[in-house]
């Protein structure tokens, strides 16, 4: 049951602690700190005397049951270059003042799972480690610049408006995670550029009202399998995993921090690159906007990998640095415009594409079809023709219907490479006359020699009638034409009797006549059916 406000002041305060006090009653700022910037470091060595530090146990007795506020004026906890001595514990507590911890030193850790906060901003802080599981807020979290040295646990926490981490560097717990927020929901923008993890982060089925930003932020988890896991995550906006223009305007010591430090950099200048060091899962991810990983690195060992299975989004830009090992896997992805160069993606091996959706190509550079032709074949290290299918496609609804032939033909070439002997030995005899259909001119073309040679051959011929009574003039070139096009007669074939050679020539034109016939038929096909 929680207790009522007390106006009494505990006889055992120190200084310090009275110093708190008063300034808690009247929503002032408690500044503790010596002005020596190397001296007011919460994250140097220099140690912090009794002078400047305040018992857990108040600063806990002022938040949940503190005295009113001075007439006229709002209760709240300011404090700025303090150590906290001992643990705090708030733990299923309900926190009604405004917190804003500043510069301040933490022994032991920070207990506040299942607590219930308005705002609570913490900037600059050293923290052992904060335990914050189904926190709930009102307001803000903002852990800006803070370092944790045994990570930070925000599993089914409710953020009201914003959560903050910027410049913040969170060292790994026992588990082996830096940050587990499983089932956090944050209700406007998760905001972590610059951040330097050194553990796994876990975001298994986390949301964000708004967008989700991590320019800049370094995520480093070698020895596991990834250090980003987000496999569900709802992003209502964009997820930025991008690099961040690191010419913007610092904090300045001002008591709120700003939201987002800086933009994605335009060519040309300073930046600083989202890195990750280890595996990324988004799986079954859904995004509103985008997923931007413009000039993000990945270094990968060979059995980790970025997994980018299932999720939907209307922009997917993939315009980061080929990651030198892992895999890239997007199979089952769906996206409407696919954004990417040609130096983003693996080689072979290192990428699976099978049931990945995308229904326009927005490429940023150079992107040649012969690239594009080679980024479906690293995918498909045993044939699939369905990335071929897709690509064609997409091709098609742009207006490329020359480009999508080609890439249906590199399919038929793909496929070949997968028959037996004499299937293989037909499909090369396809390639070599027609091109599988995909170009009519040759067929045509090869019907033209085909009937210019047989006119002339059989110029040379007056062959006798089978029937001497009843048979047509003799034309060598219509009686050569009749030979090459199945299906139609032209009245010359079967009235004309051959013997020796000249039968073999004449079977000769018959059967390219029907090669020539049924390739450009398959070919006119595929292009009614249009993919």
């Amino acid at each position: 049951m929680t207790e009522a406000r007390t106006d009494e002041e505990p006889a055992d305060l120190t200084a310090s602690e009275r110093r708190m006090w008063d300034a808690y009653r009247t929503g002032s700022v408690c500044d503790l700190s010596t002005r020596a910037a190397d001296r007011d470091d919460p994250h140097s060595e220099h140690v912090w005397g009794p002078e400047r530090s305040v018992r857990a146990r108040v600063v806990a007795r002022l938040l949940l049951h503190g005295p009113p506020p001075v007439p006229g004026r709002v209760a709240s906890l300011k404090l700025r270059g303090v150590r906290i001595s001992g643990r705090l514990e708030l733990s299923g507590g309900t926190v009604a003042p405004y917190v804003e911890l500043q510069s301040c030193r933490f022994d032991s850790e920070v207990q506040l799972s299942e607590a219930r906060f308005g705002t609570l901003r913490m900037v600059n802080c050293a923290i052992p480690r904060l335990e914050a599981a189904r926190l709930h807020t009102e307001g803000d979290l903002h852990l800006p610049r803070c370092r944790v040295a045994r990570g930070i646990r925000l599993t089914d926490a409710q953020i009201g408006t914003d959560l903050l981490v910027s410049q913040a560097v969170v060292q790994r717990d026992n588990k082996g995670r830096a940050i587990a927020a499983d089932g956090l929901s944050v209700a406007q923008d998760l905001q972590g550029e610059l951040l330097e993890a050194y553990g796994e982060v876990s975001m298994r089925g986390a949301k964000v009202g708004v967008s989700m930003n991590l320019r800049g932020a370094r995520l480093r988890n070698p020895s596991g399998r990834f250090a980003l896991n987000a496999p569900q995550l709802t992003v209502e906006r964009t997820l930025y995993l991008t690099s961040i223009a690191l010419d913007y305007a610092a904090y300045g010591g001002t008591s709120t921090p700003p939201y987002g430090l800086g933009p994605t950099p335009v060519r040309g200048r300073r930046a600083r690159y989202f890195e990750c060091l280890g595996g990324l899962r988004l799986d079954d991810g859904r995004f509103g906007d985008a997923i931007d990983f413009y000039g993000a690195r990945f270094t990968l060992t060979d059995e980790q990998e970025i997994s980018l299975r299932r999720i939907q989004t209307p922009e997917f830009r993939f315009v980061g640095e080929r990651p030198e090992q892992g895999r890239v896997v997007v199979s089952g992805a769906k996206v409407v415009k696919l954004v990417d160069t040609s130096t983003s993606w693996p080689g072979p091996g290192g990428l699976s594409i099978e049931g990945f959706v995308y229904e326009n190509l927005a490429p940023r550079g150079h992107f040649p079809l012969s690239r594009r032709l080679e980024w479906v074949a690293a995918a498909t290290p045993e044939f699939s023709p369905e990335p071929y299918e897709r690509l064609a496609a997409v091709l098609r609804a742009s207006g490329e219907d020359q480009e999508a032939r080609e890439v249906l033909l590199a399919k038929q070439r793909r496929r070949r490479a997968t028959l037996p002997a004499a299937p293989k030995a037909w499909g090369y005899l396809q390639d070599w006359t027609v091109v599988y259909g995909y170009r009519p001119g040759r067929a045509a073309l090869w019907m033209l020699v085909l009937w210019a040679a047989g006119a002339f051959m059989f110029s040379q011929l007056d062959p006798p009638a089978i029937k001497a009574d009843e048979h047509p003039q003799w034309s060598a070139a219509l009686y050569a034409l009749d030979l090459l096009l199945p299906v139609i007669d032209l009245g010359q074939q079967g009235q004309w009797k051959l013997e020796g050679g000249w039968q073999w020539g004449a079977a000769g034109l018959v059967v390219m006549g029907w090669i020539l016939a049924t390739t450009v038929a398959a070919g006119a096909s595929r292009l009614l059916r249009r993919g």
